[in-house]
């Protein structure tokens, strides 16, 4: 396996080996001339996105600013749309679904670092230059869900259709579809019903 295929895997990768280095430098580019940008140009906006992130949806919106990692390793689907401050480290693959709204200063992180600092820190290359180990799990987030503010969503987690992500919270697990969820750790409160439609709330009409 290449550097690159052991990364997207989930398995010990070098990050400073191949093209890697590379390809993180060019998100990162596109990250800050996007950031640049004003809401309403919407042309410019677009060019930058098909480079950052070309696996995107119909009227897939981010608000700006934003922080990509890689992008051409997160996947979102149509109407997302995501707010101020949306980081992702996507060395492992990023689904996002359909309809799927995300707050802002929300991040999700598919890293993941050795425990022991034995593991973890930097070491010398056979090839001369200064690397570490590194790896990492997917993320998915299903159709349909809201993701509040102050949201981080770490390696390897799953939060199914329908799903409510309270504000603050620190998902690290799976969350069932149709759940209020909130914490840290986050957990399933209750499901969403029939009993939650806004058309029930008459103080607000």
């Amino acid at each position: 396996m290449t550097e690159k295929e052991k990364m997207l895997a989930g398995k010990i990768y070098d990050p400073f080996a191949e093209d890697l280095p590379k390809l993180r430098q060019a998100a990162h580019r596109l990250n800050i001339l996007y950031n640049s940008t004003f809401d309403d140009e919407t042309e410019k906006r677009k060019e930058i996105l098909d480079k950052l992130l070309p696996d995107r949806g119909e009227d897939a919106y981010l608000q700006g600013p934003v922080y990509f990692d890689f992008g051409i390793n997160t996947k979102v689907g149509k109407n997302f749309f995501a707010n101020f401050n949306f980081t992702v480290l996507d060395i492992c693959p990023v689904v996002i679904g359909d309809n799927a709204y995300i707050g802002p200063n929300v991040s999700i992180l598919t890293p993941k670092h050795p425990l022991r600092w034995q593991d973890r820190n930097p070491y010398k290359h056979e090839a001369g230059y200064m690397t570490d180990k590194e790896y990492g799990a997917p993320v998915t987030i299903g159709d349909n869900c809201w993701i509040a503010g102050n949201v981080t969503i770490l390696a390897g987690a799953k939060i199914g259709k329908g799903c409510v992500i309270g504000a603050g919270s620190v998902v690290a697990g799976t969350i069932p579809d149709n759940m209020l969820a909130y914490g840290n750790p986050c957990r399933p409160v209750r499901e969403i019903t029939e009993k939650d439609s806004i058309a029930l709330k008459k103080e607000l009409f």
